[in-house]
């Protein structure tokens, strides 16, 4: 990069080339600040609020009759998400269904397929995933009757970010029923390549399944061309949802007919359903998966968000986000050296999720003065920043002056007026 790739023109040259830019005019953005933890949470679009309006005022007009009547009949309305869903995870329509959350959703899916018997009693996971994937899966193998200590496998990584492919693959043993693991590290961003791993689980007779809750939306997948078994997601973060949306699961169709470990009304045959009979006749399709009533107003601003994906789709989208995390890098690399900053990230393109992970020993602080002028970053116990550029919302501009003002907080040692320490929510 040449010195004057790093000047704001150089930024405001890439944004005019953006062919997602008109996207941005979908969000709610404040223009005095940068919101850069859509990782954690999106933001609101028209779309997504249009729409939660729209099945809002069909409970007002319909009543109970929103359930058949209406734009959006209730009913039928988590089928109709997963249609949409399915071109983001690479899945046939039938195979993805929205409901539950991320955690109901993996008990549901480890309920079902981690049958252990012989020698095949453990479950494969790894020592840095996001904590209720740890918590459900012990609880899965207690609720068989064993050890968590014993049969709980979790893959170590060397340096507490990043997760070696080989280590993963070397622990696929004769003794492992199931493989759970993240598209995407939550916290170093690293993308796991998901179509090697279930190949090797699949040579193995392993069932594998993803958390997919920092990939979908932020990188492509081909979950029925690779094999895979199972996934699950939450829809609020690059899927912009909203707070608490309802998540999404995947089974693919070679599992069909398969009775759902957790199993609820909701996952009848829909011309079944309301015969009210004793005996379950599931669907034949992923709908089975799901347990209890949908969350009508949790489900409603998907209907928008997803369309904004559909259109834009996820090759454009996925080739601008990594365009804004490398050029975040390279600005770090040139203005922050020095400052004791650590990028965990993989630098690899193929290898680098939506998000960047630096380390600094004042993590706390400096994401508290970031938030005093109005830049959102999400910090990670115990100094890990995290620093998500969305490519349908923010701008190559937004990482210009993100990085600045981040230096200037460093020369004027302006994060020192804080504490060090996370608040309830980080």
């Amino acid at each position: 990069m040449s010195g004057q790739k790093f000047t704001l023109d150089h930024a405001k040259q890439l944004d005019n080339k953006d062919e997602l830019a008109s996207f941005r005019e979908e969000f709610y953005i404040k223009e005095d600040g940068v919101y850069l933890d859509g990782n954690s949470l999106g933001l609101l679009s028209k779309r997504a609020e249009k729409s939660l309006l729209e099945l809002l005022d069909s409970w007002k007009s319909y009543g109970i009759d929103g359930w058949l009547e209406g734009k959006h009949p209730w009913f039928y309305l988590s089928e109709a998400l997963g249609k949409m869903s399915a071109p983001l995870v690479g899945a046939e329509p039938d195979e993805v269904i929205v409901t539950g959350s991320t955690t109901a959703n993996l008990h549901q899916l480890v309920s079902t397929f981690y049958k252990p018997e012989g020698k095949r009693t453990k479950i494969l996971a790894d020592e840095i995933t996001f904590p209720t994937d740890i918590y459900a899966l012990k609880s899965q193998i207690e609720l068989k009757g064993y050890d968590p200590e014993e049969h709980l496998i979790r893959v170590k990584s060397t340096d507490g970010h990043l997760l070696a492919e080989e280590d993963i693959i070397a622990a696929m043993t004769d003794e492992v029923s199931v493989v759970v693991l993240s598209g995407i590290l939550y916290r170093s961003g690293q993308v796991l390549d998901m179509e090697r791993l279930t190949k090797e689980a699949y040579n193995r007779n392993i069932i594998i399944g993803f958390d997919l809750c920092h990939s979908i939306g932020s990188i492509p997948h081909e979950l029925s061309n690779w094999g895979a078994d199972f996934a699950f997601w939450c829809n609020y973060k690059h899927l912009n949802g909203g707070p608490g949306a309802v998540g999404g699961l995947y089974v693919n169709k070679r599992h069909f007919g398969k009775t759902p470990g957790l199993t609820g009304w909701f996952g009848s045959r829909k011309d079944k359903q309301f015969d009210m009979e004793h005996t379950l006749i599931p669907a034949d399709d992923a709908g089975a998966y799901q347990m209890g009533t949908p969350h009508i107003f949790s489900l409603a601003p998907l209907l928008g968000s997803l369309e904004m994906f559909n259109e834009a789709g996820m090759d454009r989208i996925r080739k601008k986000s990594m365009q804004l995390t490398g050029y975040m890098m390279d600005l770090i690399a040139h203005e922050l050296d020095g400052y004791d900053f650590v990028v965990r990230n993989p630098i690899e393109d193929e290898k680098r999720g939506g998000h960047l992970f630096l380390e600094h020993p004042e993590a706390a602080r400096i994401c508290k003065a970031l938030k005093a002028h109005h830049i959102i970053p999400d910090f990670r116990s115990p100094n890990g920043i995290r620093l998500a550029p969305v490519a349908l919302y923010n701008t190559f501009e937004e990482v210009w002056r993100t990085v600045q003002k981040l230096k200037k907080i460093m020369d004027d040692e302006e994060y020192k007026q804080f504490e060090n320490k996370r608040g309830v929510v980080a």
